[in-house]
């Protein structure tokens, strides 16, 4: 078992948040299918970008690391059939699963955790009327085998934006053009923002349509240099910590950038915490929050921050249309609901939204972190402003996407005592 035990604490100091997890996956993934060498950096070790390299490795790139930097020479030759581990990475899953298609490769993608349970019924249903065999038990071992073949894709845009990212980095491999077609509104439009960015950065044209996407086909990845910018979903959790109990400043963010999550700062600011930019700095502090309504659809991963500035809140906050949340790492609205309770909190859980009752004095508690390396992070930084501090189990599952974020909670003041298991 691994644990943290959290103290009361104000964070005070200067970082800079980990590179984006996003920008990497996609920038790993179009370096992977282009036909020469490419210099990504700076790229995490965590977990979900180890799982991403394996992947695109057993399927024939070559990808050298030295220290932070990544030199990825793109696939040649693909192999008949590969087994894809893609540990617990939702992202490494349904990027690849058409890309392999797209390759001839027959391929098995394998997972752990809470991976082999979360939703594929898009691909399902979608790719056998494309040319692709699937074996699945609606779940992990997954099997394609076949060849993609172009046409119209039909695809819901309110189950996940990664099946849609998957088809758009496949279809452009294709011989002749395509068509993605959403068949609902979509959530999380941003991520496909950073998609589109990425692949016209190696090449790869991509034309928006009234109801979707036209993908021509027979396009080819062209390698680069891609600098891979700080990550602001991991960022929400500092600049929440700061606001509850301290006062942090982060380097190397983007205020235009793409991610989605660069909401925090304008949602941080309508609780009422005082941010400002200096020098190209962002710097949240101590604030008064108050409690606000929150349409989290589109920034779903930012909820578990979002629930922490609801805690310290005066008032009421409400967190909306959250019901993707339930297929994340773990169910999260339960998982934040019972994080509220246990701090001694007060909140309802609904089929599609929490309520947050927040404004009084937490003493704190034992965490339920449900392997979920968001819920670990927001018990930390709740743990900031309770009175006896926090427990939290599951705390190594920061290593799917900051391993060092004990280290730099503790360099910033953070009083945690870490006990790591295997």
């Amino acid at each position: 078992m691994n644990r943290a035990v959290l103290f009361p604490a104000s964070l005070e100091g200067t970082v800079s948040p980990p590179p984006s997890k996003s920008a990497a996956h996609r920038a790993i993934l179009c370096a992977g299918l282009a036909a020469e060498s490419s210099t990504l950096t700076p790229v995490s070790t965590s977990a979900d970008m180890t799982a991403t390299i394996s992947c695109i490795s057993t399927l024939g790139a070559s990808v050298h690391r030295c220290e932070n930097t990544l030199q990825i020479t793109g696939i040649s030759v693909p192999p008949a059939d590969a087994v894809l581990d893609c540990a617990e990475s939702g992202s490494t899953l349904r990027f690849l699963i058409p890309i392999a298609a797209a390759l001839g490769v027959k391929a098995e993608f394998i997972g752990h955790g809470r991976l082999p349970q979360r939703p594929l019924s898009v691909y399902l249903e979608l790719l056998p009327k494309h040319g692709v065999s699937v074996q699945s038990e609606n779940g992990l071992p997954l099997t394609v085998s076949g060849q993609l073949l172009p046409g119209i894709y039909e695809v819901p845009g309110n189950v996940s934006s990664q099946f849609i990212t998957g088809l758009l980095f496949a279809l452009p491999l294709l011989p002749k053009t395509s068509e993605l077609r959403l068949t609902t509104a979509l959530q999380s439009s941003a991520y496909i923002d950073m998609t589109i960015q990425m692949l016209h950065r190696f090449g790869v044209r991509i034309d928006s349509t009234a109801s979707g996407w036209v993908v021509p086909g027979n396009q080819q990845y062209h390698a680069c240099t891609v600098p891979i910018e700080r990550d602001w979903s991991q960022a929400a959790f500092l600049l929440t910590a700061a606001a509850v109990n301290g006062k942090i400043s982060l380097t190397g963010l983007n205020p235009a950038s793409m991610q989605g999550d660069r909401e925090i700062e304008a949602l941080l600011r309508r609780f009422g915490a005082h941010l400002t930019w200096k020098d190209g700095v962002l710097t949240a502090e101590k604030s008064i929050l108050h409690g606000i309504d929150i349409d989290v659809s589109q920034i779903p991963d930012l909820a578990p921050a979002l629930a922490v500035a609801g805690i310290y809140a005066q008032g009421r906050t409400r967190l909306l249309n959250g019901a993707r949340l339930r297929l994340k790492e773990s169910d999260r609205l339960s998982a934040m609901h019972r994080m509220i309770t246990a701090l001694g909190g007060s909140a309802q859980e609904t089929d599609d939204s929490l309520i947050i009752h927040g404004g009084v004095p937490l003493p704190g508690g034992a965490v339920d972190g449900c392997n979920d390396h968001r819920i670990v992070m927001a018990a930390c930084a709740a743990a900031l402003g309770t009175q006896k501090g926090v427990t939290v189990t599951d705390a190594g599952a920061v290593r799917k996407s900051w391993p060092e974020f004990f280290s730099v909670y503790r360099s910033l003041g953070g009083n945690a005592d870490v006990i790591m298991g295997k």
